[in-house]
């Protein structure tokens, strides 16, 4: 089995083969001979199965793992020709010609290995910028926004009917068909007017309610309300209102630090350097996502030059097409079918976006061993776990899916893309 290699560029080698018939039929055999020892067929002892009968149980899947293996071991000459290591090969190989014939099969398979990215200079390609600040207004107006939000309710002053936008404080009793439903009672219940904390139709009746005043209030559930029992049915609640509150004066002392920060040995000044650190954390944030990191990756991508995978930007372009046909109108996918041209120009179009953003990675992946960048998995974790509790989702279901989707990898590449970049650009130092 004759075999050559030819160097694309410094990231892709072509390899080139004929496959004789003769060393698929010797690996038939071979084949034949050890699955013989294993098998157990009627009319011979166990282990002793001859190859012609292995043969002629199983030829056709004898014919193709004798093919899978003459392959294994063109590849294996090849890359052996070509001086690597398994270690440097990415991805898998990708045919670029596999012809039958009577008596050979010819070959051709590109092999792409793992880039040597030259790390010298990308210290130029960091943008400069000011580093934002936090003013003592903003710090100000963000401590008046928390003592705000934890301002007790109080009791009005004057009495007064209930407005749209009020807080009142009521009872209430629901019945359907004259009798009281599971979950349709409360007591002291506090309700904000216009809030659509209830039922469509409830608050607005509870508009121009006067202290200590009973009143029956009618509505409809929803008829995709989510209790089936109560959907698209009419209620009734005995409402009675208590009072009409409003958020007492707020203030910022260190009672609301200990509250805010749960530490009894908190002040106004230890409130105010969190207050201060989170402003400017927010403010850095914003500029990071919206200038700097889209910045720095276009500099990185223009410093640096170095052969790519093919097979990897193949890859890439595969799920940009991908991402842009989840977006497409059934009409607009119809247009791409049975048409091998509007294809190869769609995959034209997204090809430099793609090998950007492959080179990106591999800079990336460089930069962050060079740099002593790591995130380990507990990380990945932690930060899943706390999006999906900001978003209200069970951080253990949004964990699970997250793995069985295999999107863990990427999550884990984003954050050390997003540690990396905050080390080249200064910000993450106080």
């Amino acid at each position: 089995m004759k075999v050559t290699v030819k160097k694309l560029d410094d990231a892709n080698i072509l390899v080139s083969g004929t496959i004789e018939n003769s060393v698929i039929e010797a690996n038939v055999s071979k084949l034949a001979i050890e699955a013989g020892k294993q098998m157990k067929v009627d009319g011979f002892r166990k282990g002793k199965v001859p190859p012609h009968v292995v043969k002629k149980l199983h030829g056709d899947k004898l014919a193709q793992d004798a093919e899978s293996d003459a392959l294994k071991s063109l590849m294996d000459d090849g890359i052996k020709e070509a001086g690597l290591n398994a270690a440097e090969i990415i991805g898998e190989p990708v045919f670029k010609k596999y012809d039958k014939k009577d008596d050979n099969i010819e070959v051709e398979l590109e092999v792409s290995t793992r880039p040597d990215v030259k790390l010298e200079g990308y210290e130029k390609a960091i943008p400069a910028f000011d580093k934002p600040e936090a003013s003592e207004k903003e710090i100000e107006e963000k401590l008046t926004e928390f003592a705000g939000q934890n301002a007790p309710f109080e009791k009005i002053k004057r009495k007064r009917m209930v407005k749209d936008g009020d807080t009142t404080l009521i009872d209430f009793e629901g019945f359907v068909d004259g009798v009281a439903f599971d979950g349709g009672k409360a007591e002291k219940f506090t309700l904000t007017i216009g809030s659509g904390q209830f039922i469509p139709g409830f608050e607005e009746q509870i508009i121009g309610m006067k202290y200590d005043e009973e009143k029956t209030v009618t509505v409809t559930f929803p008829a995709e309300y989510q209790a089936d029992e109560l959907a698209g049915k009419e209620a009734e609640f005995k409402v009675l209102l208590h009072e009409i509150q409003e958020k007492a004066v707020a203030e910022i002392n260190d009672e609301l630090a200990q509250k805010l920060l749960q530490n009894e040995e908190a002040t106004v000044d230890t409130l105010r350097e969190q207050v201060k650190e989170q402003v400017l954390n927010e403010k850095i944030s914003k500029i990071y996502n919206a200038e700097l990191k889209p910045k720095l990756i276009e500099a990185l991508v223009a410093h640096f030059n170095f052969a790519l995978p093919n097979n990897i930007v193949a890859q890439e372009i595969d799920a940009k097409i991908n991402a842009k046909a989840r977006e497409m109108s059934e009409d607009e996918l119809n247009k791409f079918k049975d048409n091998p041209e509007k294809i190869e120009a769609l995959r034209d179009e997204v090809k430099e976006d793609a090998e950007n953003s492959v080179k990106a990675t591999f800079i990336v992946d460089a930069l962050a061993k060079k740099e002593e960048v790591n995130v380990d998995d507990q990380e990945v974790s932690q930060a899943i776990y706390y999006e999906a509790m900001m978003s209200g989702q069970d951080p253990q279901e949004v964990i699970k899916y997250y793995q069985e989707n295999n999107l863990l990898p990427a999550v884990k590449m984003g954050m050390i893309e997003d540690k990396l970049f905050g080390k080249l650009l200064g910000l993450d130092k106080k």
